[in-house]
């Protein structure tokens, strides 16, 4: 390590610490918009180390992006400068004031969570797979897939499953499992690229799978004001589906290829089952240790404790069961880990009668729990520098016109069109992704584009929930680990197979189709993501195991139809009718809403009788128009109003104020803190032309959306009946 590299270390170390040290000046001065020279000093050669880190840790891309963010904080308009988005200009000491020395730009939320989240879950995770759970999950994989055809195919995505649970980094995915799996691949007849691409599709899966999910899905906890509770409930089924296609994807290229297995075939429903007693069993050992730690602490709370203290202890095997935040939990797993690594060695050893190896055993395992910590720091290198250079770019959107003008931009490119919008922010992130990784991908695009896709499906009366907009970001961010030329997880991959990385990237994205068409899905049909549905009911649990069934059977279509194999090589026109059954499942209520209107207009006048009269939990919604508070021109948006409470005091409860005016409701600025308040802030309440009601909509009694399930399956049945001919294997 070179001297200068110690300076620029010292420097930036330097640098960070002065923010903690002076924190008290700072707000003085720097906060007030005041900051000294020396502070602007510091904050400048803070901000280049921070651009070299980048440029180190994660290619020129990244400082490219960061720097002409900068600079166009700075010039603010130019001839390289656009005139939609140009504006006067920043001060040099503006820049670094609200970059480094405030808490919007490189201090702000995104290094904030990184630091305080993600480091720890980071660190369990290499902790964990130091222990051995990373060798253990694969060969589970092996043990239960191995057998079957292109077994190490699907054994690789299994354990690239499981290892997710507990690691939200693709890369350290591809480079754990990928280096068992990855040669077993090649061996069974994959191709070097291919082989590298099951692996980095499976991995790169790995950021969306709970309980452990990606950095950004702690960053999604802030944005949204949501627990992360809720979040894994959200993006659960999304991602088990997911993994299930790429299992079936990879089932389709070994039919294709008539790659063999690896041993002899064993029954695939016998496995199955095994699996589920498995699930079964084991969910019955969770719930009870859950029932008797509920029942310890109701009893004797005093002694609940130290009785689950020994119990650790004598067991090695249980823990305690809390629903503790998310920092709190990662601690005390570290914790028990960092107990584990020094023990576990000792323990095997006076276990198998070796005492006289317990003090080289234990030696042994302090060494694992340094490798542990070491691997933890590494893997979190990226993660922070990211962050904290993806804070330049958020403190530039929020002080420049960049990023309500961009936003303008996509909409105007959209011509009103959701789906168009939705296409044009996938673009958007696909693009970033060549540049930036996941989660700075995820931050740039959801701080730019999330609101505008809600409100955007407000104005055409569909409900986007914010979450769903965040995840639909999510998403397209993971593709940055994917996509060429910043594809980091293609890359690792590639250094594993020895195949080309950019035809890795490519074939890799062609794998994940089925992560790219799930955004957009769960937009048009929110029950996907289990929104709306209650978990604590019996008709909520049911409805949400109806989606999941529903759900995984047409991604299966839809892998079929993508890789152009289903029961036998498909034509053209079976993959377009397995493309069309597979939409028509997972959106049936497309096709109702051609034949019936999904809601029966009313009166405006009709509003505030209509929601008395509704039934507790009923929704209606409001059309409102008016004109837009930064150009005057007129606009709708749609409120979504839920009927709960007493039928007199509904209205209220909104906090909207209405002035009827004969057949015409107009509307004054809603109460503040109120439910709908920053989702009318779009309108000017203050000019000569009134914000009103427009329409009130009711839900219309028409038909199950199901019904369209019948055409769906009987043009699958077409499809499997003319493939059935032509079929020469076994389809499992």
């Amino acid at each position: 390590m070179p001297l200068y590299d110690w300076a620029l270390a010292a420097l930036g170390a330097g640098c960070a610490l002065y923010i903690f040290v002076f924190s008290r000046e700072l707000a003085g001065t720097a906060r007030s918009g005041l900051p000294t020279q020396t502070q602007v000093i510091v904050g400048a050669v803070g901000i280049l180390v921070l651009l070299e880190a980048s440029r180190r840790s994660l290619g020129p891309a990244l400082t490219v992006v960061a720097a002409l963010f900068l600079a166009y904080s700075y010039f603010g308009q130019g001839w390289l400068i656009p005139d939609l988005i140009a504006h006067q200009g920043r001060s040099f000491t503006a820049i670094v004031n609200s970059q480094w020395l405030s808490t919007e730009g490189v201090f702000g939320i995104p290094l904030g969570v990184s630091t305080a989240f993600v480091f720890l879950f980071v660190l369990f995770g290499a902790l964990l797979d130091k222990g051995g759970a990373g060798n253990y999950f694969i060969q589970m994989a092996f043990a239960g897939l191995g057998h079957l055809r292109g077994g190490p195919a699907k054994a690789a995505v299994v354990g690239s499953a499981a290892t997710g649970l507990i690691s939200g980094s693709s890369i350290a995915n591809v480079v754990t499992t990928g280096t068992f799996t990855i040669p077993l691949m090649k061996r069974v007849g994959f191709t070097a690229e291919k082989a590298g691409a099951v692996e980095v599709a499976s991995s790169v899966n790995g950021q969306i799978m709970p309980p452990v999910m990606g950095a950004a899905a702690f960053l999604m906890v802030e944005f949204i004001g949501i627990s992360y509770l809720e979040v894994i409930k959200h993006a659960f089924i999304p991602a088990v589906i997911s993994y299930i296609a790429l299992v079936y994807i990879v089932h389709l290229e070994a039919l294709k290829n008539g790659m063999p297995a690896l041993g002899e075939a064993k029954s695939l429903l016998g496995m199955l089952l095994k699996a589920l007693v498995g699930f079964a069993v084991a969910g019955v050992v969770f719930y009870g240790v859950i029932a008797g730690v509920q029942a310890l602490r109701a009893t004797a709370p005093g002694l609940a404790g130290p009785v689950m203290a020994l119990a650790v202890l004598a067991l090695y095997l249980a823990a305690m069961v809390e629903r503790q935040s998310p920092a709190k939990s990662a601690f005390y797993a570290v914790l028990t880990m960092m107990v584990i690594l020094l023990t576990q060695r000792p323990v095997k050893a006076l276990l198998r009668g070796e005492g006289g190896r317990v003090a080289a055993e234990l030696r042994a395992g302090l060494a694992d729990l340094i490798d542990g910590m070491i691997a933890g720091a590494r893997n979190m290198i990226g993660i922070a520098v990211a962050t904290g250079a993806a804070g330049i770019i958020v403190a530039t959107v929020t002080r420049t016109p960049i990023g309500t003008e961009l936003a303008g931009l996509v909409e105007l490119l959209s011509m009103g069109n959701l789906f168009l919008m939705l296409l044009l922010v996938g673009v958007f992130s696909l693009v970033l992704g060549l540049g930036l990784p996941t989660t700075a991908n995820y931050i740039v695009v959801s701080s730019l584009m999330a609101s505008v896709v809600v409100s955007l499906g407000a104005q055409e009366g569909l409900i986007v929930p914010l979450i769903a907009a965040h995840l639909f970001v999510f998403y397209f961010g993971i593709m940055a680990d994917v996509t060429p030329p910043v594809g980091l997880a293609s890359f690792a991959a590639a250094a594993v197979s020895g195949g080309d990385p950019i035809r890795t990237g490519f074939t890799a994205f062609f794998y994940s189709l089925r992560t790219v068409a799930l955004p957009f899905l769960f937009i048009y049909n929110p029950a996907l993501i289990l929104y709306g549905i209650d978990l604590g009911t019996a008709a909520g649990l049911l409805l949400a195991a109806k989606v999941f069934v529903v759900a995984t059977f047409a991604m299966l279509l839809f892998a079929a139809a993508t890789q152009g194999y289903f029961l036998a090589r498909s034509r053209i026109w079976e993959s377009a009718a397995l493309l069309l059954v597979a939409f028509t499942l997972f959106v049936p209520n497309f096709w109702l809403d051609r034949v019936q209107p999904r809601f029966e207009n009313h009166a405006p006048a009709e509003f505030e009788a209509l929601l008395a009269a509704a039934e507790e939990g009923a929704r209606l919604r409001l059309v409102v128009e008016g004109p837009d508070f930064t150009t005057g021109a007129r606009r709708s948006t749609t409120l979504a109003i839920d009927a709960a409470g007493p039928s007199a005091g509904r209205l209220a409860a909104t906090g909207l104020f209405l002035v009827p005016e004969g057949e015409r409701v107009a509307m004054e600025e809603p109460m503040p803190a109120s439910p709908f308040e920053k989702k009318l802030k779009i309108f000017d309440f203050y000019g000569s032309d009134p914000v009103e009601i427009t329409a009130v909509e009711t839900p219309a009694d028409r038909l199950p959306a199901e019904v369209f399930y019948l055409p769906a399956l009987l043009l699958l049945l077409l499809v499997i009946a003319m493939q059935r001919r032509r079929q020469t294997s076994p389809a499992f």
